[in-house]
């Protein structure tokens, strides 16, 4: 198993933050790679759609408002990857309530690349979530 996480501290509160990217459904609003989010299973279920016209279909593992926090599991996507989980939370940062930090990371099987290759490509996708995340604050 593989795995892989990025922070960033982003320029508005944590429940401004929250605000934006706690809904399951929020991703379109500041993940521009994400153009559309629709649910099925009483809103478990979220697919999305890329530019490119992929699919990907996540399921809701876990979720808590008070923590600032999520998880969900990949069902059906483009990645070389099987056994995904992935958290996306907000902390606090002690001492300046005017920023947050923001931490994404995933766990996952490689099938059909390397460990190395998938940890580059998720590492990829986080980071440049958390940039566009920072400019959507702004």
């Amino acid at each position: 198993m593989a795995s892989t996480s990025v922070s960033k501290v982003v320029p508005a509160s944590p429940e401004r933050v929250w605000a934006l990217i706690g809904g399951f459904g929020s991703l379109p609003d500041w993940l521009p790679y994400i153009q559309e989010s629709t649910f099925s299973e009483g809103g478990r279920l979220r697919h999305l759609k890329n530019p490119d016209g992929d699919t990907i279909v996540e399921r809701l593992m876990e979720f808590n408002e008070e923590q600032r926090f999520y998880s969900y599991h990949i069902v059906e996507a483009p990645f070389p990857v099987g056994d995904y989980l992935s958290t996306l939370r907000v902390h606090e940062v002690t001492d300046d309530a005017s920023v947050a930090e923001v931490q994404w990371s995933g766990r996952f099987v490689p099938r059909g690349a390397t460990d190395d290759e998938v940890v580059e490509l998720f590492t990829g996708i986080y980071r440049d979530g958390l940039e566009s995340l920072t400019s959507a604050l702004k």
